[in-house]
């Protein structure tokens, strides 16, 4: 991802974004986002697996096929959304969510709002608009446009209900070495601002459902899913997994920014939890 500005600044920025200004997209802006979803490396996430995403245009929410695209009243003046396609399997959900977050950075440095929607816009209509193969589906999107400044009172009311400004503190997130201990900020080391922009993602009603335990050496932080039980059942796949993709893109994007060298491993350290809901995923090693 070519961005210019910095990126651990872009993620301590970005917020979602519901209701939109009436200004049309310019065809800069349309040039670059078409270059960004046409450049393979931004479509393969951290496993090598690549994702898909398509860009559709709409005025008044009907696209240019004439199709009406529905997010029922959550979103006001969308120019255009982002919509993403992938198989329905755990690390398949997981890559796509980073490549996608990736991509709502890359918006977000071009002065676009977004909003990651899983659970809240009609799927039918944006198959009607997407050709999916075999064995795939729309698992988010994001509307985009430029920020109307007047946040409408049903954008703050919805902030309030999922508690969107309260992101829990690192005693509930982050581990040392262990789940018996916590992990205070000053004592993780070159890993503090990656640690932190994990803390400062996105994730489906703000459930922050990552769980970091950094190794004793430092050398390797585990990253650990703490389950809402029943929470996205009814979409027939778990949202929460998307959560877990963004966390890493976070992660890694602020460890590339620091210098930091690593990468993603899947090799499970079994340590012992108690929270019959907490599964591990995946680890940040240091080189």
């Amino acid at each position: 991802m070519n961005l210019t500005n910095s990126t651990i600044e872009i993620m301590k920025k970005r917020q979602s974004v519901r209701t939109f200004d009436n200004q049309y997209i310019t065809e800069t802006h349309y040039k670059k986002i078409r270059e960004y979803i046409f450049t393979e490396e931004n479509l393969v996430g951290p496993f090598g697996n690549k994702g898909k995403l398509e860009l559709i245009q709409v005025t008044n929410n009907v696209s240019d096929k004439g199709i009406k695209l529905g997010t029922y009243g959550f979103i006001k003046n969308p120019q255009g959304y982002l919509v993403g396609v992938t198989e329905n399997s755990k690390y398949k959900l997981v890559e796509f969510a980073y490549v996608f977050q990736k991509l709502v950075l890359f918006l977000t440095e071009l002065g676009l709002g977004t909003c990651w929607m899983g659970g809240t816009f009609n799927r039918n209509s944006f198959e009607q608009e997407i050709q999916l193969g075999e064995g795939e589906f729309i698992p988010c999107i994001t509307p985009f446009g430029y920020p109307n400044q007047k946040q409408r009172v049903f954008d703050k009311a919805l902030r309030y209900v999922v508690k969107a400004d309260n992101k829990k503190p690192w005693e509930k997130l982050f581990y040392d070495s262990n789940f018996e201990a916590s992990l205070p900020k000053e004592k993780a080391g070159l890993f503090e601002i990656p640690i932190e922009m994990v803390r400062l993602g996105p994730s489906a009603s703000n459930k922050q459902p990552w769980r970091l335990v950094l190794s004793t050496d430092r050398k390797v932080c585990h990253f650990y899913i703490e389950h809402t039980p029943n929470y996205s059942s009814k979409l027939g796949y778990d949202m929460q997994l998307l959560d877990m993709g963004i966390a890493m893109c976070q992660f890694e994007l602020a460890c590339k920014e620091l210098n930091i060298e690593g990468g993603w491993i899947v090799e499970n350290p079994n340590l012992r939890h108690s929270n019959m809901q907490t599964e591990y995923l995946v680890s940040w090693n240091t080189l």
